[in-house]
């Protein structure tokens, strides 16, 4: 059995040292080629999956990588990373970023990391035993129905639920973004674009799960999606039915 948690944190602290040089210089977002879903890669991006792969590979486990696609090596396990969720704000000295990792047995999660470069924050999932923060065990908030702060990213698709809540926010960190939701400082995150894929939001699915949230679609119904790095989806994450319900009469 694979020591998940060790091989995540170990991933997370190399990386932290071969990228962090590059936070807030052009540099870090050169151009170096197209990612299987489409989007340009970058320097930065490519220079942290080389240490995923440096250490998944000789596991022979399944990796699914925002950069490289998928590597099937017929292994009960996969492995979904997201080597630096936030490149943009990286790039652009924005302190908002982290690293994505979830492990699937099959079909099911076994284990999600998310680690914040700059807190140097570890918020860990595993599913029928809790979420946690740096080890110690944490939890959506209660909904104040007066001061709720969403996070909507949108193309203008129910734009009208900026006129129910208090404050918005998008902070350009889908994955750390719901890692905040499950330590109760935001209390939701929705994307409506069409556009999150499984490295995006796998891990923050897997923790925010654990820690209470309702974790749906933009038909409320359970969200689904498969181990690849390609396939789009819409989220919406939430700590309360009353808020979901809010967000789908809106949609």
């Amino acid at each position: 059995m694979y020591e998940w948690n060790e091989i995540a944190i170990q991933i997370a602290k190399e990386i932290e040292n071969e990228i962090m040089p590059l936070f807030g210089k052009a540099k870090a977002g050169e151009f170096i080629g197209i990612s299987p879903s489409g989007d340009q890669t970058k320097l930065v991006d490519k220079k942290a999956e080389n240490v995923i792969l440096n250490y998944l590979k000789p596991l022979n486990v399944n990796i699914v990588s925002e950069e490289i696609g998928s590597i099937d090596k017929e292994s009960g396990y996969t492995v979904i990373v997201d080597p630096l969720d936030g490149s943009y704000n990286f790039i652009n000295g924005i302190p908002v970023f982290g690293f994505s990792f979830a492990v699937f047995k099959g079909e099911e999660p076994v284990y999600a990391m998310i680690y914040e470069f700059i807190t140097r924050d570890v918020y860990e999932g595993i599913p029928g035993e809790g979420a946690y923060l740096n080890g110690r065990e944490i939890h959506v908030r209660p909904m104040n129905e007066r001061l709720i702060a969403l996070d909507l990213y949108t193309r203008g698709r129910g734009i009208e639920i900026l006129t129910k809540i208090k404050r918005s926010r998008v902070l350009g960190a889908v994955a750390v973004e719901l890692a905040y939701l499950a330590k109760g400082a935001i209390d939701g995150v929705v994307d409506i674009r069409n556009y999150v894929r499984p490295t995006d939001i796998a891990a923050g699915i897997v923790i925010a799960k654990e820690a209470g949230a309702i974790i749906r679609d933009d038909r409320g119904e359970e969200l689904k999606f498969g181990l690849n790095a390609s396939e789009k989806t819409n989220l919406i994450a939430v700590n309360d039915e009353r808020l979901l319900n809010l967000i789908l009469e809106s949609i």
